[in-house]
C-alpha cells in the first residue's frame, strides 16, 4: 500500500468516526428517556458485512459498545446478509445476544449504497420500563424481569412491524416513552446510513472492505505492539462485594504471553438467585475496557483493538450466567470488572493502576404514581436517577469525585429528575472525607436527601453495592467510605431490593468514596492544605 493510499484511508477513517458520532447525537436528541437524553446511556457504531465493528461513536458506555460489538454477529446468524433489503431494521433485547439485560434494546440496520449492501449500523439505548418487576434485582429468573424480544424484524423495507410495536406499548408502564425510544433507535441508524452514503460519494468508493481491513489491522497491530512491551506472566486478584443477600467473591487470573492477554474468572462464585448475574457478553465488555484503559488507551475501539484480548468465565458462574438466570441489575457486578483487571495488573504495571473505586453506578431507580403540574389525572412514573461515587486514587493524581467510572454516563441533573417525577432534592453535595487517604486520595462520594411532593409512597428499586465492602485502598492507601441508604427517621434500608418510601420520610443516599493509593504519610503538606481549603476533609 503506497503512502497516498494510507493517507486517504486515514482520512476516511476519521470521517467514519464523524459519521457514527452523528448517528449517536441523533439518538440522544430524539430519545424520550432522560437516561438517554441527559446521561447518554447508549452506544452507536458501524460494522462491516462480516459483523466486525469498524468504528464506534465516542459517546457511549463500555457495557453497551463492547457487547454490541458481539450482538451484530448474532443478528447476522438470524438474518443472513443475502436476505437483507434496503429499509429493513432488526431488533432484540435478548440479554445473551444483546447487552446483558432486557432494558437495553439493540437495533441493527443494513446500509445500502447505490443498490448494494455495504455495511451495518447498530445502536443501543436503555429504556426505562419494559414491564415485569421493573429495573431492579428482585426477579428470580429473566422471565420475571420484563418483556423479552427475540431477534425480530422491526421494519420491513420501510414498513414498521405494527404488531411488534403494539406488543411493546402494551408491556410497559411508560408506553409513550418506550415507543418513542424504539423509534429513536431506528431513526439514528437511518441518519447513519445517509451520512455513510454521502461519505462514499465524496470519496468515490463503492465498498468499505479495504477501509475496514485497514482500520482493523492497524488497530490490532497497535495493541499487539503495546502488549509486546509488557512483562510476561500471570497475576491474580480477588474481590468481595456485597452481593444480594450474601457476600459475593470474584476471582480473576490475568496472563500476558505471546498470544496476547487472557483474563479468566475461574473461581468466581456461582450464579445467585436474584438479578445481579452477568451474561458473558457483558463480562467481556467491561473486562476488555479495563484492559484497554491500562494497556492501550490511545488505540481506537474496534474489532481490531479488541481482538488481542481473551476473556473466559466458567459456565454457571455469576460472570457467565446461563439463561434463564435473572440479570436485570447485571451492572452491579459487571462494572466491578475493570477494578479486577487493574488489581491483576498492579504488580506488572504499578505506575498505571488506580485503587478501587465505587465502580458500579448508584442509580436511584424510583417508580410510582403522581399528578404532574398542569394535569388532572394520575400518571405512572419510572425513572433512573444516575448518580455516582468516587473513583480510586491514581498514580500521581487524586481520584475523581462523584464520577461514573467505568460506565461513563452523566449524572442526571436534579432539575430534570424533579420535572420527570414527584421527587424533590433537599440536598446534593460532596460527601466530605469519604475518599480514602493516601499519597493520592480517593475521589469523594455524594450525600443526597430526597423527599416527595406527593402525599403517597413511592417505590425504590435499590441496586447498590460497596456498602458492606467499600472500595479498597492500595499500596498502603486507606479504603474509601462505604455507601449508605437510610431514611431520615433512622431506619437503615437494604442495598438491594424493592422498598417502599413513605410520603412523609426523607430518603438519604450516601455514595461510596474511592480508595486511596500509597501511604498517607507520603501525601505532601501542600496537598493536605488544599484538601482542607477545598472541604474535601
Amino acid at each position: 500500500m503506497n503512502a497516498r493510499n494510507q493517507i486517504d484511508l486515514q482520512i476516511m477513517w476519521n470521517r467514519l468516526i464523524a459519521v457514527v458520532g452523528e448517528q449517536a447525537q441523533v439518538l440522544i436528541r430524539t430519545a424520550f428517556s432522560p437516561i438517554v437524553r441527559e446521561c447518554e446511556d447508549i452506544s452507536a457504531g458501524i460494522f462491516d458485512l462480516r459483523g466486525r465493528m469498524i468504528a464506534q461513536a465516542v459517546t457511549g458506555t463500555p457495557g453497551h459498545v463492547n457487547s454490541m460489538a458481539e450482538s451484530v454477529g448474532h443478528f447476522l446468524r438470524h438474518f443472513p446478509i443475502e436476505t437483507m433489503k434496503d429499509g429493513d431494521a432488526y431488533i432484540t433485547n435478548d440479554p445473551w445476544m444483546g447487552t446483558g439485560h432486557l432494558n437495553d434494546f439493540v437495533v441493527t440496520t443494513p446500509a445500502f449504497h447505490r443498490g448494494k449492501l455495504v455495511g451495518l449500523f447498530s445502536c443501543t439505548s436503555h429504556l426505562m420500563d419494559i414491564g415485569g418487576l421493573g429495573c431492579g434485582p428482585e426477579g428470580t429468573d429473566v422471565l420475571m424481569e420484563g418483556l423479552s424480544i427475540p431477534m425480530l424484524k422491526l421494519i420491513d423495507q420501510g414498513r414498521v412491524n405494527e404488531t411488534l410495536m403494539a406488543m411493546i406499548r402494551t408491556n410497559t408502564r411508560l408506553p409513550v416513552d418506550t415507543e418513542g425510544d424504539t423509534y429513536s433507535l431506528a431513526a439514528c441508524n437511518d441518519v447513519g446510513v445517509r451520512a455513510l452514503r454521502a461519505m462514499m460519494d465524496e470519496f468515490a468508493i463503492d465498498t468499505l472492505e479495504p477501509l475496514a481491513d485497514f482500520i482493523i489491522e492497524r488497530s490490532y497491530d497497535a495493541v499487539v505492539e503495546k502488549i509486546a512491551a509488557l512483562p510476561r506472566g500471570t497475576w491474580s486478584y480477588d474481590m468481595t462485594i456485597d452481593g444480594y443477600d450474601a457476600p459475593l467473591t470474584l476471582r480473576a487470573s490475568l496472563t500476558i504471553d505471546a498470544d496476547g492477554v487472557q483474563v479468566d474468572y475461574d473461581g468466581s462464585d456461582p450464579v445467585v438467585p436474584r438479578g445481579i448475574n452477568v451474561p458473558l457478553a457483558y463480562t467481556k465488555a467491561y473486562t476488555v475496557f479495563g484492559l484497554a484503559c491500562a494497556i492501550a488507551p490511545d488505540v481506537p475501539n474496534n474489532a481490531g483493538s479488541l481482538a488481542a484480548y481473551r476473556v473466559t468465565a466458567p459456565a454457571g458462574s455469576v460472570l457467565n450466567a446461563p439463561y434463564p438466570a435473572p440479570v436485570s441489575a447485571r451492572h452491579i457486578v459487571g462494572q466491578m470488572l475493570p477494578d479486577m483487571v487493574f488489581g491483576c495488573l498492579r504488580t506488572p504495571l504499578p505506575d498505571r493502576i488506580p485503587a478501587e473505586g465505587t465502580s458500579c453506578l448508584w442509580n436511584i431507580t424510583v417508580r410510582g404514581n403522581w399528578v404532574p403540574d398542569g394535569q388532572d389525572t394520575t400518571q405512572a412514573f419510572a425513572l433512573a436517577i444516575t448518580t455516582n461515587g468516587g473513583t480510586g486514587a491514581r498514580p500521581g493524581l487524586d481520584g475523581l469525585s462523584a464520577t461514573a467510572f467505568p460506565s461513563g454516563v452523566h449524572g442526571t441533573p436534579i432539575e430534570i429528575a424533579e420535572i420527570q417525577c414527584p421527587l424533590i432534592f433537599w440536598r446534593k453535595e460532596f460527601r466530605e472525607g469519604s475518599g480514602g487517604d493516601g499519597e493520592t486520595r480517593g475521589g469523594l462520594g455524594q450525600i443526597m436527601e430526597i423527599g416527595s411532593t406527593e402525599q403517597r409512597p413511592f417505590d425504590l428499586l435499590a441496586a447498590f453495592d460497596r456498602i458492606t465492602y467499600p472500595p479498597r485502598g492500595a499500596v498502603g492507601g486507606k479504603d474509601g467510605a462505604p455507601g449508605c441508604v437510610k431514611l431520615a427517621g433512622g431506619r437503615e434500608l437494604a442495598g438491594k431490593g424493592l422498598q417502599i418510601i413513605p410520603p412523609d420520610e426523607t430518603l438519604i443516599i450516601m455514595t461510596p468514596g474511592g480508595g486511596g493509593l500509597g501511604a498517607p504519610g507520603a501525601r505532601t503538606e501542600t496537598r493536605r492544605q488544599a484538601d482542607r481549603e477545598g472541604g474535601y476533609v
